[in-house]
């Protein structure tokens, strides 16, 4: 069994990456603190919404102290087209209060250090340390989690941590942060919640819901 499942897992790896061979953090930033309010930002909307927001945002704020001293009421208008907006503005407020005072402007690189943030939960914790430390993680989102059942990664009654843990099972801990990038856009772009391109996929034998659904 362990054996079919690697060659699965190798089989995956290899297709994605003949699709999607520079799969990359789609988040536009340019530091840490940026880093961080764009993966807060992008819970449940898209990275091109977030990226449309943040344009102005880091125009307008800089540092941890800017997003400390501005009016909740102000921070929330300037993300105001992207959903949850209230509950981002305060996490964001919250973080960089923390980040500021507690760690002295610099995020720690650990995993439970960061999900003690407020708005950072596991999987934006390992968003951030996969893509800023570069410390290998794989970060599971609608699209992994989506991706990985299809595939027979996992399983579809499966939490997203067990969808995380089998995940860094079957792939080799070098392949974990392209991996996790590959997989978003295999989802995001491929094989769509809604749609998929079943037609070409080139895993389509392996898939364990293929069109028709």
């Amino acid at each position: 069994m362990g054996s079919i499942l690697n060659n699965r897992a190798n089989r995956v790896y290899e297709e994605i990456t003949r699709l999607y061979p520079l799969a990359h953090c789609e988040l536009r930033y340019s530091n840490a603190l940026e880093l961080m309010i764009a993966i807060i930002l992008s819970a449940q909307t898209t990275d091109l919404a977030v990226n449309q927001v943040t344009l102005k945002l880091f125009e307008k704020y800089h540092t941890f102290e800017d997003y400390m001293n501005v009016e909740l009421s102000l921070l929330e208008q300037d993300i105001r087209h992207l959903g949850l907006y209230k509950n981002k503005a305060k996490s964001i407020q919250g973080m960089a209060k923390i980040v500021y005072e507690e760690h002295k402007s610099i995020f720690p690189n650990l995993l439970s250090d960061l999900m003690k943030l407020p708005g950072v939960g596991r999987k934006t914790a390992n968003v951030f340390l996969a893509e800023w430390y570069k410390i290998p993680r794989i970060a599971v989102d609608t699209h992994v989690s989506r991706v990985s059942v299809r595939l027979g990664l996992a399983k579809k009654d499966d939490s997203v941590y067990k969808i995380e843990d089998k995940l860094m099972r079957k792939f080799p801990k070098d392949q974990w942060i392209e991996m996790h990038h590959k997989l978003i856009f295999f989802g995001r772009y491929f094989c769509k919640s809604i749609s998929p391109n079943c037609t070409e996929c080139p895993l389509i034998d392996i898939c364990k819901t293929p069109f028709p659904r």
